[in-house]
């Protein structure tokens, strides 16, 4: 067998790998959008590798940078199966939808007509059971712990096994299960993300959050939050749930009648409901709070903020209030969406925090804009030149990809050592950190094109 990468192997975005078996069939594990960086090095995001002998197309979930090029795949020609868990065949179509009309067609025939094919076309599957593709292969999902329906795939094909990771959560993830390593992994391709980072403890983001927040109420400020639609917003208002109510009882709790908390996605708001509607893919901790609140996921001050109209009034509104409050919204890189206008009138502001929970791509504007002392630089964004006074702050901790600790725990508890790992979805430090840490515990680790030793 060999692994033959298209894409998520030299950066973090487009993910896309095609598992070759000994007589030219194969498989694709994702096929996702390059973002940042990444999509200043190609021409265009038409495929540009031969579909002959691809049997099915395999999903882990349904982050951009692993399915946003699926409408470009079927374009060329794919027509097979496309497998997946249940909870990612339910977002699927909402994430392409958005996509699509973010970035290729606001058509809405176009639109209409390619969601009909692609659900043609997908096969929900259940965790932890084997899925037989013929021909001497098989496949199966496990929980991977990063969002909702999110999985790593084991492909077993005459005996030997390759284990795709996909994005693995962090630990400290709320909601979702964490993830369990597998039985047995001939072959691992491994995510890298974080791979020379060590996450800040959950315990320890949250008092984070709650001390810019209260800064925020004290100084009639705003925060901003870039967060992606699925897994991030959802697992903030969570957590927000819990920090707005201590912050009530260490502050005058009358101060909290006065914040407004926006989420300013209509994505988002359609994904939450969805989060809300499949709790039996919750954690134990989850259901322990379901048992005393039946919504954690809305509260009181909580505005939802749908059409573009409503849109244009909160920023103007958030202009002129002298008001403290806090706004999700996306995109969790700023390349784009609602997040753009909030950032733009209130990046000058020095009253303004900008909080990043989740990881910013190289050349994206949200890199930019993290890398950015307060008040002591300024950037072009969205054909700007913008002086940033806001502050900014990083909370690793938010993140729902696993860390290096994570990473290497994953691995060691995988009862017999894998062949060889093959590590992806990564820049080149975090590779290297990850590479070395394995290397000294006895793994064979590469990041390159080759047959699978």
């Amino acid at each position: 067998m060999r692994i033959v990468h298209h894409g998520g192997h030299t950066g973090v975005t487009g993910s896309c790998h095609q598992l070759f078996f000994n007589n030219d069939r194969s498989l694709l594990v994702d096929c996702g959008m390059f973002q940042g960086a990444d999509a200043r090095k190609r021409e265009s995001m038409e495929i540009d590798f031969p579909l002959d002998g691809i049997d099915a197309l395999l999903l882990t979930h349904v982050h951009i940078d692993h399915i946003g090029r699926i409408p470009y795949l079927m374009e060329a020609g794919f027509n097979k199966p496309i497998y997946c868990t249940v909870p990612t065949a339910k977002l699927i179509p909402i994430m392409l939808e958005d996509a699509m009309r973010l970035g290729i067609t606001r058509n809405r025939q176009v639109i209409k007509s390619f969601l009909e094919d692609l659900k043609r076309h997908i096969h929900p599957c259940l965790y932890h059971e084997w899925i037989e593709l013929g021909h001497g292969t098989k496949i199966r999902f496990q929980q991977a712990g990063h969002i909702l329906g999110s999985a790593y795939i084991e492909v077993d094909h005459d005996g030997e096994r390759t284990v795709f990771s996909g994005d693995l959560g962090s630990r400290c993830t709320p909601i979702l299960k964490d993830p369990v390593s597998p039985e047995r992994a001939d072959y691992l391709v491994l995510e890298s993300t974080y791979g020379d980072r060590i996450h800040e403890g959950r315990e320890t983001r949250i008092q984070r959050l709650e001390s810019i927040l209260c800064e925020t109420i004290s100084n009639s400020g705003v925060t901003i939050i870039p967060a992606f639609s699925l897994g991030r917003t959802q697992e903030l208002l969570y957590e927000l749930n819990k920090i707005l109510e201590e912050i009530g009882h260490k502050m005058n709790c009358s101060l909290l009648k006065n914040i407004d908390i926006i989420v300013d996605s209509p994505l988002a708001i359609k994904l939450t409901d969805i989060y809300d509607a499949m709790q039996e893919y919750w954690d134990e901790e989850a259901w322990e709070v379901l048992s005393v609140d039946s919504q954690p996921l809305v509260f009181n001050n909580l505005v939802q903020i749908d059409s573009g109209a409503d849109h244009r009034e909160a920023v103007t509104h958030l202009l002129k209030s002298k008001k403290p409050a806090i706004v999700i919204a996306g995109s969790g890189m700023c390349t784009g969406g609602r997040v753009v206008d909030y950032l733009k009138a209130f990046l000058g502001r020095e009253n303004t925090d900008v909080v990043f929970v989740g990881y910013q791509a190289i050349g994206t504007p949200g890199r930019s804009i993290q890398e950015c002392s307060e008040g002591k630089c300024s950037i072009h964004f969205d054909n700007m030149d913008l002086h940033v006074k806001a502050k900014t702050h990083t909370l690793s901790g938010y993140s729902a990809h696993a860390d290096q600790s994570d990473l290497i725990r994953f691995v060691e508890n995988i009862p017999v050592k894998p062949r060889e790992i093959r590590l992806v979805h990564g820049e080149e430090p975090a590779k290297s950190a990850l590479a070395e840490k394995l290397s000294a515990l006895g793994y064979v680790v590469t990041w390159q094109d080759e047959p699978l030793d």
